[in-house]
């Protein structure tokens, strides 16, 4: 097996394309070395990230009036403590706090994070909750995609051959926007989360005027039920409402089994923390709705 250090962009999108069907990009490692070690995958070549150089921003935190840029490079302890990541998306800063140990999110990227499309990891619910884009670069060309759409199934993308997660991007949110990530673990502290629940939400005078609600680590992708959350609108977030919502997330999902719980077990965890993560939304941090 070679590893190759290239350090330009340019340099790492030809090295794809010449060995398309036997090599690996590998940025934090986190990931592909497992898979190595437990012989999951077996490139003949590898493709380091940590030499790249020639892509502004790629290991910065970046905030502005639309919101906040993290470049691919950046490791998941840096956004989990990122004033500016807290500021804008804190459901997101909470996702990547939560991700194994501290020894992992001191070596893996977020970039590395997306681009594995880990069912069972933290952050992508969160980004598809928080309306997050993706973007991507194959050399000079560069295109945006959704985090909505960027995951196409287990441990797979929308990435083409050649392709690099160069930033993620996550829009400011109207005022009065709350959120949050509740993971759950059957097994240890450090391991994926058995269910993942993003939820994302605005109140104008007590009335719920923006809902979302994403369930990760359940099947291939993480999932929404945008007919449940809509026809809440406009009501109060109280018991009944949040129990509703409960209720039609579990109802509509169809989830995996798996060594960290089976489809009914992870059906009954949603009913419960969807409710418990929206009852904590629906009042400020001083207690008051």
């Amino acid at each position: 097996m070679r590893f190759i250090r290239p350090g330009s962009l340019a340099e790492i999108s030809a090295l794809a394309h010449e060995h398309e069907w036997d090599a690996k990009l590998i940025s934090g490692g986190t990931a592909v070395v497992l898979m190595l070690q437990q012989g999951l995958i077996s490139p003949g070549v590898l493709i380091s990230l940590d030499g790249l150089s020639d892509v502004p921003g790629w290991r910065d935190v970046v905030a502005d009036d639309d919101g906040v840029r993290i470049g691919g490079g950046v490791r998941l302890a840096d956004v989990a403590r990122s004033p500016d990541v807290r500021r804008v998306a804190p459901s997101l800063a909470t996702a990547a706090g939560l991700v194994g140990n501290s020894r992992i999110r001191n070596a893996a990227t977020l970039g590395g994070n997306v681009a594995e499309a880990d069912y069972a990891s933290d952050p992508p619910a969160v980004l598809v909750a928080v309306d997050a884009q993706v973007e991507v670069r194959d050399g000079d060309a560069v295109r945006t995609v959704p985090a909505a759409d960027i995951f196409t199934d287990f441990y797979t993308t929308d990435l083409r051959t050649g392709e690099v997660v160069t930033a993620v991007h996550v829009p400011t949110p109207e005022s009065g926007t709350r959120s949050s990530y509740t993971k759950y673990c059957s097994r240890s502290a450090e391991d994926r989360p058995c269910v993942g629940i993003a939820t994302r939400l605005r109140l104008e005078d007590g009335a719920l005027a923006a809902l979302e609600v994403v369930v990760g680590a359940v099947a291939g992708t993480p999932q929404r039920w945008p007919d449940v959350t809509s026809a809440v609108l406009g009501r109060r977030l109280d018991e009944t409402t949040a129990a509703q919502v409960a209720e039609g997330c579990a109802a509509s999902m169809n989830p995996l089994d798996d060594a960290r719980g089976s489809g009914w077990y992870r059906r009954e965890v949603v009913r419960v923390l969807v409710r418990r993560s929206l009852l904590e939304l629906a009042v400020d941090g001083s207690g008051r709705p």
